[in-house]
């Protein structure tokens, strides 16, 4: 593979909005086929442990420990060469590969095997995101980047609404072995798209208003990357980074732990189809976070006009909020008013991420960008996704026998829920206090 280089029309490209928005947009599908091939197999999880004799434990490990493991160990040098490389040509490649892992898991005949694949699938997504937000933070001035990114970051929504929706229903009409076939084939139309359409931007391209010899300069200057060590010199010497990593860390365990198992919570508790279910948790988790998502990076753009501190202290007042609404949510007795506390839980619990990114790019070099989020992804999905669904799984496994299937797997996420979000909240307030001197130095 040839180092990336950046063709001469490629600033007279993105200085038209048109295709800066048309870039951001094709980029967030590719997001959204992240998501919708990582969590279809949330929706179909009580089926496959059924189908095959899986443990709460089993399910845990594979919507979340032997995913995660290799999608954020791998992340971060596959970020260090997507900027030596081309970044496009990593999110491409990498769309590829995960969508046919996805498409082979409907062949898997039993848990090692779904595990492998699972791996597959961690392996591929690890090259998508963190190539992606740095062309970005490159196309869109300071002003909007994190509401660019917070659209991208819509994607993740986006991902849940076809997952649930699509996944429940072919689950209901073809099975779990088709669905996962279904949902993984089509990445790889989109990856020749990726590959066919978007241009290597140049690096800090819109800092320069869209200047294509200030630009070119700019990355002369810094033409080699920056070290990968002196990368994470940078990082872990910037206080609002490390708290912001911790924070994200623990809202993710909560997150990905109490949405990968609220599935199986609503069949066991309430006894709805999975069809049912899927399409309410699409709107939900899919619309709801969505536009969730967006308003915050709208809103914090907004207010840290006044103070850059509100990029870390919008989500930890939003945060604050969803404790409550947990018990609220899994204490219910029916599911019309679990479903209808689960709402604000859902939308309060997505506004942390465009603004934690924005203010991640903000604190490092140029060519430091798809590293710093590979690095805050790492964190937050070694920790996030890889114990949160493990730790409830466990959980629900070890009180079963006392509780019962329903109630074992309700005390097993209300107590993650809550001591994860309680401490993620006190690292959000103590970003905000460490980011303004960290945007100074």
């Amino acid at each position: 593979m040839k180092p990336a280089e950046t063709e001469p029309p490629t600033a007279n490209r993105y200085r038209k909005p048109g295709y800066r928005w048309y870039v951001l947009g094709l980029l967030t599908v590719v997001y959204t086929f992240n998501f919708i091939d990582r969590q279809v197999l949330v929706i179909l999880q009580e089926l496959i442990g059924e189908d095959l004799g899986l443990m709460d434990w089993q399910l845990g490990m594979l919507s979340g420990f032997v995913f995660a493991v290799f999608y954020s160990v791998l992340g971060v040098p596959i970020a260090h060469v997507a900027e030596l490389y081309g970044r496009k040509r990593v999110v491409s490649l990498s769309l590829a590969f995960w969508s046919l892992m996805t498409a082979l898991m409907g062949a898997a005949q039993n848990f090692v095997q779904l595990a492998l694949l699972r791996v597959g699938v961690g392996v591929g997504e690890a090259g998508g995101s963190p190539p992606s937000h740095s062309i970005i933070s490159d196309i869109f001035p300071r002003r909007r980047r994190a509401f660019a990114l917070s659209l991208f970051s819509m994607g993740v929504y986006f991902g849940y609404l076809v997952a649930y929706s699509a996944g429940g229903w072919a689950a209901e009409q073809l099975g779990w072995r088709a669905t996962f076939v279904v949902v993984g084939l089509p990445g790889v139309l989109i990856a020749l798209l990726v590959a066919a359409t978007v241009r290597e931007p140049i690096r800090g391209l819109a800092d320069h208003g869209y200047s294509a010899d200030a630009a070119s300069s700019a990355a002369a200057a810094s033409a080699a990357a920056p070290r990968f060590l002196e990368t994470l010199r940078v990082l872990w010497g910037r206080r609002s980074f490390r708290h912001l990593a911790i924070a994200g860390s623990l809202q993710s365990l909560a997150g990905y732990g109490v949405g990968n198992f609220m599935p199986s919570f609503v069949i066991r508790a309430h006894d709805m189809a999975i069809g049912d279910i899927g399409w309410r948790l699409a709107l939900i988790t899919g619309l709801g976070g969505a536009i969730a998502i967006a308003f915050s990076g709208w809103a914090t753009d907004r207010l840290a006009v006044r103070s850059q501190t509100w990029y870390a202290r919008f989500p930890a007042i939003a945060i604050a909020l969803t404790v409550p609404l947990a018990l609220l949510t899994f204490l219910a007795d029916e599911p019309g008013p679990m479903f209808l506390a689960y709402i604000p839980y859902e939308m309060l619990g997505a506004t942390w991420l465009g603004a934690s990114l924005a203010v991640a790019h903000s604190i490092v070099d140029l060519r430091q960008r798809a590293v710093a989020s590979a690095v805050l992804f790492f964190l937050i999905n070694l920790i996030g996704l890889g114990l949160g669904p493990l730790i409830i799984g466990a959980l629900s496994d070890l009180l079963r026998p006392a509780q019962g299937d329903a109630d074992g797997l309700r005390y097993a996420i209300i107590a993650t829920a809550l001591v994860a979000k309680t401490w993620c909240v006190v690292h959000f307030v103590l970003a905000a206090r460490a980011q303004r001197r960290d945007l100074t130095t």
